[in-house]
């Protein structure tokens, strides 16, 4: 009767186990998933800075989380960098680059090619950088475009970063995003406002901020395709609501289009609508 009492308990105990678990991942994501993070889910939007009031809790439930969760171990190195543990978040970095993390290997080679918490070692960033590229990742194909040739020797390469970015944008949005921005500026190649504008819009199409808030200024400027201010509207309002402070101001612009001046040309008030 005992046995079979415990084994009913257990029964209830795995569940039990795996759904606190589950708790703990996403409160963890919530805290602290890095926007970029190509191993984030969609329905998770990610902060670019853990708040200072939530690095505590982030640490915390993270931690937790990390056992079972590549991602969670990123985050819990997000977390104690920005308590300003470095060596803490260099370790959980390093474990979850070793479970196959992008972003972790990407936060590494930061810190190697930068000389932060430890010895400068451009050989080991540029390694890092590599295998979080080769995996699609999109910082990871800046930061090795960024870092130049063998010891540093060679200016960044725009060129090159274009080349990589384009294998990562076939699938990855942030990728479609920055491929987008080089095309809009000629950055490495030359200027193509239509292929840029296709990138934006499919990277719009998977909720991308600031690809949103680009698609909102083509449309407003009839850049690469059509003119159209419904379309502008529309396109910043979706990137304001993701929180994208450039689609914010823009709305404002477009709120407040006047402006008044003196006769020494400071602004004085705006006309709003």
């Amino acid at each position: 009767m005992r046995k079979a009492l415990c084994a009913i308990l257990l029964t209830f105990a795995a569940p039990l186990a795996a759904h606190a678990q589950s708790a703990d991942l996403v409160l963890c994501d919530r805290l602290a998933a890095d926007p970029s993070d190509p191993d984030k889910p969609a329905d998770v939007k990610g902060v670019a800075e853990i708040a200072s009031a939530d690095v505590a809790t982030a640490i915390k439930f993270c931690k937790t989380a990390a056992g079972a969760s590549r991602r969670a171990m990123f985050e819990l190195g997000r977390a104690y960098a920005a308590n300003r543990q470095t060596a803490e978040a260099m370790a959980a970095w390093r474990k979850a680059a070793d479970k196959g993390s992008s972003a972790a290997m990407v936060e590494l080679g930061v810190l190697y090619g930068t000389g932060s918490g430890v010895a400068r070692d451009e050989a080991q960033a540029r390694k890092l950088f590599e295998k979080a590229a080769q995996a699609g990742n999109p910082r990871g194909v800046s930061n090795l475009a960024a870092l130049g040739g063998a010891g540093g020797a060679a200016p960044a390469d725009p060129a090159r970063a274009r080349e990589l970015l384009g294998k990562a944008a076939e699938t990855n949005a942030e990728a479609q995003y920055q491929l987008g921005l080089m095309l809009a500026s000629g950055d490495g190649g030359q200027k193509d406002d239509v292929a840029a504008r296709a990138l934006f819009e499919k990277a719009a199409a998977q909720n991308h901020p600031g690809a949103l808030e680009r698609m909102g200024a083509f449309a407003q400027e009839g850049r690469g395709g059509p003119k159209d201010a419904a379309a502008a509207k529309a396109y910043y309002e979706r990137a304001a609501a993701l929180g994208d402070e450039d689609a914010k101001k823009a709305l404002e612009r477009i709120r407040c289009p006047y402006a008044i001046k003196n006769k020494q040309g400071q602004l004085v008030t705006t006309l709003c609508f």
